[in-house]
């Protein structure tokens, strides 16, 4: 999976933030207020996180409303699959990535994968 560009990681960043379907004009709106960009290019960046399969879109009166469609945690552990997908050693990978968790990250692996071997079981 690529990473998203900066605009790309922007618009998604607010679409999962609001956790509701919006508009450009929302988004481009939301944007100028940090930062000048065009509706054009907000517009067309939209379309191709559509096109890419990122987006889902509903015409709404004139204008489409657009929603993810993956949460922010799927497109975190898709980037982690990936990065461990570069090791030719990923239980290695595994542990200098563990060995760089906080306490509380280290808790809540542990509990995932309880919670793993629990769903695996017959």
């Amino acid at each position: 999976m690529r990473r998203l560009g900066d605009l790309e990681a922007e618009i998604m960043d607010r679409l999962w933030t609001w956790n509701r379907p919006a508009t450009v004009r929302e988004i481009v709106d939301d944007i100028n207020r940090d930062r000048p960009v065009a509706y054009t290019t907000v517009m067309t960046v939209t379309n191709i996180l559509f096109t890419k399969g990122w987006l889902l879109r509903d015409k709404q009166g004139r204008a489409w409303l657009y929603s993810p469609v993956r949460s922010r945690e799927a497109y975190a552990a898709a980037l982690m699959e990936d990065g461990l997908g570069e090791s030719k050693d990923r239980p290695a990978a595994l542990v200098h990535f563990v060995e760089n968790m906080s306490e509380d990250e280290v808790d809540a692996l542990a509990e995932a994968l309880r919670n793993v071997r629990r769903r695996a079981k017959p």
